[in-house]
Parts: structure tokens; sequence; C-alpha cells
């Protein structure tokens, strides 16, 4: 909280006088009761004004204003207050989630992010000009946003508000990894298979990791093991003129029962990375998508306080600072209870950590303490491919004369 009340007293000091009476609602109190509203479930607009209102928050009394005022404000005051505390709780919670990283997932990589986007939910038709809009219609999408999730700390680390929610998810793959550090290893689903896209992230010094996209052609350029059921070697992407990858890729591919697991990654070496490592790290793409499910249905992203699109805006950031906090709780009480980080229960986090705050107890030392008894803390049922270990002896060396890049070709594809 010293973080909020730092970064608004700053801004407050700083503010140019406007002529006329002075804001009643310090922006502080505003920005607060938003982060406090989205923590306690509510989910219309008025519950920010009823919390001022009614309510003694913090060391101010109660606002006698009314809620018109309050949505006028929210309207004008757009979202750069909320990136800024998005920027600053992400800095603290990173320092403070040091001990809890898993450094051990994919150790020879600074970083594992996963790259995604989620189109956001329709609002409703309370606007004069929405009001005829049928329901259903794609004007009524406010947009999207794209995000790089840190699996290791369980963390949002770039978040972007994408205005078009129909745009391709390629467009913005290139601005969202932009500026992480090298030798990052990204993840992404096949909405961001493209051999353009592959080849710049190795020019640009990172690792990637992807399924393979069925029926993708290829040339086998060396086997490093193959037997029943198991692949792994270095193929070239597009056997074909019009569409090729400039890089030559490892191809990992083995069978579990009736499904058939295919992967592709920059990651030469077998040895750095064994296919039961690639495996067990592909599997923490799925990471993001449960963050975005607790976004969406946890706090209520689904729900739309406005159909202002700044004010939406400002819900989604708020959101994202709430669920960054809930993370790195869940983050810590693994890291203390000794258990896998996703053996806490993050839905029952939400609904009990403001249940904690509001009695004043340490909601991570209840949930480590207690958290077997009350079944906060239990086995995860995630599933989890498990691929064939190879012994190393088994391995053929790839030969140290073989071509590995070429000219490339690329198809014009969206």
């Amino acid at each position: 909280m010293n973080v909020i009340s730092g970064l608004w007293s700053t801004k407050s000091a700083t503010q140019q006088a406007e002529p006329g009476r002075p804001r009643v609602v310090p922006a502080l109190c505003l920005w607060g009761a938003l982060l406090v509203c989205v923590l306690k479930g509510f989910t219309h607009q008025v519950d920010i004004w009823r919390l001022l209102a009614t309510s003694n928050f913090w060391f101010y009394p109660r606002f006698l204003v009314t809620d018109q005022a309050v949505y006028k404000r929210l309207a004008s005051a757009g979202t750069t207050a909320l990136l800024t505390l998005f920027e600053q709780v992400s800095t603290v919670l990173r320092e403070r989630l040091a001990p809890y990283t898993h450094t051990d997932l994919a150790a020879f990589a600074t970083d594992v992010l996963v790259v995604d986007e989620a189109t956001l939910d329709q609002m409703a038709r309370w606007l004069p000009s929405l009001r005829d809009v049928p329901p259903g219609d794609e004007r009524l999408l406010p947009g999207k946003f794209a995000g790089l999730f840190d699996v290791r700390r369980q963390q949002w680390r770039k978040v972007s508000y994408i205005a078009e929610s129909h745009q391709n998810e390629k467009v913005a793959a290139r601005e969202m990894v932009a500026g992480v550090p090298l030798h990052t290893l990204i993840l992404a689903d096949l909405g961001y298979f493209a051999f353009a896209w592959f080849d710049d992230l190795s020019a640009q010094g990172y690792w990637w990791l992807s399924r393979l996209r069925s029926k993708t052609s290829y040339t086998v350029r060396h086997i490093f093991y193959q037997t029943d059921g198991f692949f792994d070697g270095l193929v070239w992407l597009g056997a074909y003129r019009a569409d090729k990858a400039a890089q030559a890729v490892r191809l990992v591919s083995f069978r579990v029962g009736t499904a058939t697991y295919s992967y592709i990654t920059n990651v030469l070496d077998p040895h750095l990375f064994p296919a039961t490592e690639i495996a067990r790290v592909y599997a923490r793409r799925w990471d993001i998508e449960l963050a975005i499910k607790m976004i969406k249905q946890h706090l209520n992203l689904h729900l739309w306080w406005s159909a202002k699109l700044v004010v939406i805006q400002q819900q989604m950031w708020a959101v994202f600072i709430i669920a960054q906090i809930l993370h790195a709780l869940q983050v810590e009480i693994a890291g203390r209870a000794g258990v896998d980080v996703f053996d806490v229960s993050l839905q029952l986090l939400v609904e009990y950590a403001p249940r904690c705050a509001a009695d004043g107890d340490d909601v991570v030392t209840i949930f480590v303490e207690r958290g077997r008894a009350l079944g906060f803390i239990r086995p995860s049922t995630r599933l989890r491919p498990r691929a064939p270990v190879i012994a190393s002896e088994l391995i053929t060396p790839c030969p140290p004369d073989l071509i590995l890049v070429r000219q490339p070709r690329y198809a014009q594809r969206e």
C-alpha cells in the first residue's frame, strides 16, 4: 500500500492547479477504491461511489459527492496512473518472489515467458450509441489484450491493450517480446506459428518452443535418436520452394497412448534441452490460460462496469494489479509450504484473501499453516505429458560441417 500512497501523493503534488473548486476525491482514494472493488468482487461502477460515500477510506472521511461526479472523474482520468502502479507493484513483487523463483525450469534460459492474447468480453448496451446495436454484434467488443506471462514467477511481465478485437496475433507479437532479456525462452501456441517469426526470434538471440502445426512440411537434416513412436532430430521447416524457414530447428515427437506430441525449438542441443524437459516446459504454456481464466472468471473481467472504453481499460488494469498480488501470494505460499505452486488453490485464494485482510490476518500464514486441513492446498490435477528418457550415449552427435542456415522464402500468410 506504500507504493500506492507514494505514487499518488507525488502525482497530486505535481498536478497543475485547475480553476474553480478543487477536486473533492483525491486520486489516491479514487484508484484505491477501484482496486478494493475489484478485490471484493464488486461488479458495478456505482460500487466505487458507494465505497467512497459510505465508508471511512483509510484516514479519509466519507466523500459527499454524487455518483455522477465519480463517473465523470473516471471518464476523464485516463489510465496513466494505473499503468504506473502496475509497473511499480510488479517491480516490488519481483524482488519479493526471488527466493521462490523456479530457476530449474529450462535452466539454460534467462527467463521463461509465454506470449498470448485474449479477446475482451462484450460490453452492455448502456450508451445511447450502442442501444441499437444487436446483441452479439462485434461492435460491442471493446478490444483485447496481449500479455507476456513469466511462468517461473507466475507474474504478468508485460500487458498491452489492443483496440482491434480481430487483429491477428502475429501483428503485436514482435512488440510484445521487444526488450525482454536475451536468451529468454519464448513459449507460444499455434496462433503464432510462422516461419518468419521463428527466424526473427532466433536472429534476435531468443530461445523459443512451439508445437508443430499439423501438415507442416519439413525435411530431415540429422537424427539424434529415433525409435518406434519417438523422434529427435534437426529439420528444415518448409519442404517446398514457396515457403521455407531460414534456420534449421529441432523436432521432438513422441507418443503417449494414442496421442502424439510434436514440438519444435531452436535449442538444437539435445543434452541442453532433453525431450523430457521440452515436454515439461511446454506444458507450462497452459499457465497463461489459467491466468486469463483467473482474471476473467474470478476477478470478473467478463462483467464490465461501463461501456466507455477508458473506464473499461481502467477496470482491466485494476484487475491485472490485483492479479499480480494474488499470483505472488500463491507462489510464496507454495514456496513456504514446500508444495507445487498449482497445489495452492488460486480460486480459494481469490475468495479468502480479502476476508483475511479485512480481519487483519496474514493470508500467507493461514494458508501455509492450515492450508492442507482446510483444502486450500491439495494435489493439482493438471495433466503433464511425459516424454521418454533417452540416455546420453544413445544420442548421435551432429556432424560439425552440417549446414543449418539457408536462404528463406516466406509465404504471405496471416
